[in-house]
Order: structure tokens, then sequence, then C-alpha cells
């Protein structure tokens, strides 16, 4: 990864909250795993950011080795790496990812 790329993508979680790398975006996912973190999301009525890894190929390779996770989509809360469409989906089954957002939007 070149370092150019690492400060793209620092600079995007530094500058929001909940940031989701995806196919498509939040108002027109492009698979079905994309479209479960977007359900989740905006059942949770928070502000997110969505970036399009299909428009954008250094991003798309860029973000699995920058978080050593080789899926899309990848959701990061202030920062740091939370998982993907089934941790998400679990965490929001278990109550905590409501909590980790609080927590980021209060920050």
């Amino acid at each position: 990864m070149t370092p150019e790329l690492k400060e793209r993508i620092d600079s995007l979680l530094k500058e929001n909250k909940i940031v989701v790398f995806m196919k498509g975006n939040k108002l027109m996912p492009q698979c079905g795993f994309s479209n479960n973190v977007v359900q989740i999301l905006n059942t949770l009525g928070v502000p997110y950011q969505t970036v399009d890894i299909l428009d954008d190929w250094e991003i798309r390779q860029g973000i699995k080795e920058y978080s050593s996770w080789p899926t899309i989509p990848q959701v990061y809360i202030n920062g740091e790496f939370v998982g993907g469409s089934d941790i998400l989906i679990e965490l929001y089954q278990k109550g905590e990812l409501q909590e980790m957002v609080e927590v980021a939007l209060a920050s």
C-alpha cells in the first residue's frame, strides 16, 4: 500500500465517525452483504459515510490490506475496524452495536 493511499484512508476515518467501505452506496447497495450493513445503520438512525469500492480500484484493494480483512463490506467506527456484514448483524442482535455507535457519536 502506498503512503498516499494509507493517508487517504486515514483521513476518511478521521473525518467520519462511521465509515462503510462497500459495493455501491447507502442509497443503492450493490450486494446483499453491503445492503445488510446499510439496513442496520439506517435502523439505528445514525449518520455514516459510505465509500463505493467499485468506483475506486485503489481503495478496493487497499482497504483489504489496511484492515487485514479480505472481504467487503468493511465497517469502521471511530477509526477502528469493526468487521463485515456477519459481525455487524451479530453485534446488532446483541445490542452491542448501538452502544458502540452511541459512544462514537458522543466523542
